[in-house]
């Protein structure tokens, strides 16, 4: 990508923390995210069982219908105890247990305090700190057009546990319920910059920032 091309790129999503946390970690590059909702393009469907694989369908989706340059995000909480789950569910997981669900039927995306509810539900056969081992995963993807056969990856993990309860009012989705144990602290307890700093997210970013700059030729 030469400096001569727009730095806006479309994000493959409409959550506007997601896309307020993003902005922050990209803009040392010069980097403009619009989400794709303000351009009238749908959400991708996500069909894939791992991270990387459903980003790089949506950023693919995105570029497509907006032709522009596109970086999507897939993330979500990995459980040790429940063998990786909700995983790429991590945003629909309550949903999966909703009687409705059970019946074939399609139910209602479920609240983040709905996600948390099941989650604490699901660990309740694991008392001890050391069986409630967690992290939070991220996939960067990044391409040029739709067509791109060289995207940009990158992945992040951020380590933790599941508390017993929610704790801390900041963030979003799981934050309230995976505790750093080095920080002492859950993700909700920290502040914006204090998480921008040390999350899956900011350290996919990293790696993505740096491949832009090799790569693209940005920053």
């Amino acid at each position: 990508m030469s400096s001569a091309m727009p730095t806006r790129l479309v994000l493959a999503s409409n959550n506007a923390k997601k896309l307020a946390e993003l902005q922050a970690l990209f803009a040392p590059l010069g980097v403009e995210l619009v989400t794709q909702g303000s351009l009238g393009i749908p959400e991708a469907e996500e069909p894939f069982d791992s991270f990387v694989e459903n980003a790089l369908v949506k950023a693919r989706h995105a570029a497509r219908l907006s032709g522009l340059p596109a970086l999507a995000d897939d993330s979500g909480l990995a459980v040790e105890a429940l063998k990786g789950a909700p995983g790429v569910l991590s945003a629909r997981y309550a949903g999966l247990f909703a009687p409705a669900a059970a019946e074939g039927q399609v139910t209602p995306r479920p609240t983040d305090a709905d996600n948390n509810r099941v989650l604490l539900e699901k660990m309740a056969g694991f008392p001890l700190a050391e069986q409630r081992g967690a992290r939070f995963v991220c996939a960067l993807v990044a391409v040029q057009t739709a067509a791109d056969p060289e995207p940009l990856i990158a992945m992040g993990r951020w380590q933790g546990q599941i508390l017993p309860a929610l704790s801390g009012e900041g963030g979003f989705g799981y934050d309230p319920l995976l505790f750093i144990p080095r920080l002492g602290r859950s993700v909700a307890q920290l502040s914006a910059s204090e998480k921008n700093a040390l999350s899956h997210r900011a350290l996919a970013a990293a790696d993505l920032a740096r491949q832009m700059r090799e790569v693209w030729h940005l920053g």
